[in-house]
């Protein structure tokens, strides 16, 4: 997870709302099985998109304050932010075609 950050309720504020490009949140847990699925496709898009995003990742049973600001009721979510604020939202693992797909349509 070499461009993957992992963020808390603690330094929410700082890597996703103050973020200076848009910021690509991925709600997961250990115990969830299609985030597990999810996790190498985020890594390629994490590459692949490393100049125009970032990717971050919150364990919603850690960190469940930002999960419950954001009305997170499933996993995985991947929540896109632009300029502090949701832009996008996708629930569910998808492939890499999919995703790569939400991505470009929403940066």
């Amino acid at each position: 997870m070499t461009n993957i950050v992992q963020v808390s309720d603690a330094t929410v504020e700082a890597e996703v709302y103050q973020s200076d490009r848009p910021v690509l949140v991925d709600f997961w847990a250990a115990w969830c099985g299609p985030c597990k699925a999810v996790e190498p496709v985020l890594e390629v898009l994490a590459d692949e998109f490393e100049d125009e995003l970032k990717v971050v990742k919150v364990n919603v049973d850690d960190n469940p304050g930002f999960a419950a600001k954001m009305g997170i009721r499933s996993i995985p979510t991947l929540s896109l932010f632009r300029d502090g604020q949701l832009s996008a939202t996708k629930t569910g693992a998808g492939s890499l075609s999919e995703l790569r797909t939400f991505l470009s349509a929403n940066l």
